[in-house]
């Protein structure tokens, strides 16, 4: 009976799958023939006298503003093309790993692994609390060579033991290249007199606010298990435990069809984050960390993830995908969602203007954060195009409308999936209800990623805010706090 179930559910997951797959091409289809790219008359080859009349009918500056905007629509193929193949070719809704991963009697031996949080130590309660929950879940899972390291700027009175340890970063402390932020604390971990990891070890990076599950604990001993790759990374959800604010959640799904779009298909058929990949649910081998190391200057410290992926693949290691989520929160205030965006940006900017990076590895990168840098132009085509059609490739036509419709089809699969595999159960009726939610927060959604946008091409990119996820504190307080930086360059700015 066992093994009819477990048929019946891969078969069911194939059928979610091949619909999955028929909606995806559908909406492309459905955005490429609103857009007349379909059509007979509308986008026609480069042809002087054609393209001439474009210029001649609007006049050489309104003219040269569609061209422009409608060619940077090309900088978001990459990204929409790692994504179309990352849903298309791997099974968007996969079985999640067992929850056991192995009983007394049929132990496996499994590497040590250190689950480190990095903090700030303003939410020392946030903290313990979830070390706790994590702790619980590794116990009732069957790991049992684990421990917590919490590094942090101070003390978060932590109760420390063999599973649990406190590391407080020195305010002298300074790295070689003068790394800053969560790089500088990282940095500090890796030093000799304070690593008490044997290279063979492994670490699992966490935010604050990030939950563990049995799931992906499955999923990290069976990639450690597999020893193919040094560094790897999973999906991240944001709608379990405890929703803040629905509609900053909801802005949030493409982050999980990123993940198993993009993500996916980069790790597991390139074996590098050329792309890009996130800063938590990392899983690195100690002595592949320890020889990229995360001192990179202030370069590196403001977008410390990518700057370190790239520089690990730069340096010839790999990189796998992990199955089985973690759970994390979306931001709780609209502030808090465009500061997060703009440090993405401007950390970003940082990183693909890195001559220290190989350029070959920072191509990629570079198309998906210019094509987020000129989103405010691109996003006019919406407008400009009904109003002043030009004659322009029928590539360019279709390029535009599939980059269009991956990323609508994102936003409303990446809902889909967070809620069918909610811990939480929810109903046909309540998923309907997020779904069309989903698709009608977008265009709310996009309003406040080009102000993000805008905010971070016209502010310093040496500033590192740090987003308030505390349930319990945010109930109790609503106030702003500034707190100084350790190396006095910038301020960050926490909203409750």
């Amino acid at each position: 009976m066992r093994n009819v179930s477990m048929m019946t559910g891969a078969v069911k997951r194939e059928v979610f799958h091949i619909i999955h797959c028929a909606a995806l091409t559908g909406t492309i289809i459905f955005v490429i023939s609103l857009g007349g790219g379909l059509g007979e008359n509308n986008s026609i080859a480069f042809e002087t006298e054609e393209t001439l009349s474009s210029w001649e009918q609007y006049g050489f500056f309104l003219a040269a503003v569609l061209y422009v905007t409608r060619f940077l629509t090309l900088l978001c193929l990459p990204l929409a093309l790692f994504n179309f193949w990352g849903l298309v070719l791997f099974n968007a809704f996969p079985d999640q790993p067992k929850t056991k991963i192995f009983s007394r009697r049929d132990h496996v031996s499994v590497p040590f692994v250190c689950f480190r949080v990095v903090t700030k130590g303003d939410f020392p309660q946030l903290v313990r609390n979830n070390i706790l929950k994590n702790r619980n879940i590794c116990e009732e899972t069957g790991l049992e060579h684990f421990t917590f390291e919490v590094v942090t700027d101070k003390s978060i009175s932590l109760v420390t033991s063999k599973k649990v340890r406190e590391l407080v970063v020195p305010e002298d402390y300074a790295t070689k290249s003068g790394a800053l932020y969560k790089s500088r604390a990282l940095q500090y971990c890796l030093e000799k007199e304070v690593n008490n990891l044997n290279d063979e070890d492994w670490i699992v990076h966490l935010d604050e606010e990030t939950l563990l599950t049995s799931g992906c604990i499955k999923g990290i001993v069976n990639f450690i298990c597999e020893g193919k790759h040094h560094f790897g990374q999973g999906v991240i959800t944001y709608n379990n435990d405890e929703v803040v604010n629905l509609m900053l959640t909801l802005c949030d799904s493409i982050r999980v069809a990123d993940d198993m779009g993009k993500l996916q298909f980069q790790l597991k058929v390139m074996h590098m984050p050329i792309m890009g990949w996130k800063g938590s649910y990392v899983i690195s081998n100690v002595g592949a960390e320890r020889d990229v190391s995360f001192d990179h200057g202030p370069r590196g410290s403001v977008a410390e993830d990518a700057y370190f992926g790239l520089m690990a693949a730069s340096k010839g290691y790999s990189f796998g995908f992990i199955e089985g989520d973690m759970w994390e929160k979306s931001p709780f205030t609209i502030k808090d969602f465009l500061r997060q965006r703009k440090r993405w940006l401007q950390g970003l900017l940082l990183v693909v203007h890195s001559s220290e990076i190989p350029l070959r590895f920072r191509i990629l990168l570079g198309c998906c954060v210019y094509a987020t840098a000129t989103a405010p132009l691109s996003t006019l085509n919406v407008f400009l195009q009904p109003l002043f059609p030009i004659q322009i490739s029928r590539f360019v036509d279709l390029c535009g409308c599939f980059v269009g419709g991956v990323i609508i089809y994102m936003n409303l699969y990446g809902t889909f999936r967070s809620y069918t595999y909610s811990a939480k159960h929810v109903g046909i009726g309540k998923l309907l209800a997020l779904f069309i939610l989903g698709f009608v927060v977008q265009p709310f959604k996009y309003i406040l990623e080009i102000i993000a946008i805008l905010w971070g091409l016209v502010t310093p990119k040496n500033e590192f805010a740090i987003v308030d996820k505390n349930v319990e504190q945010n109930e109790m307080e609503n106030t702003v706090s500034v707190v100084p930086s350790d190396a006095n360059v910038t301020e960050i700015l926490v909203t409750y």
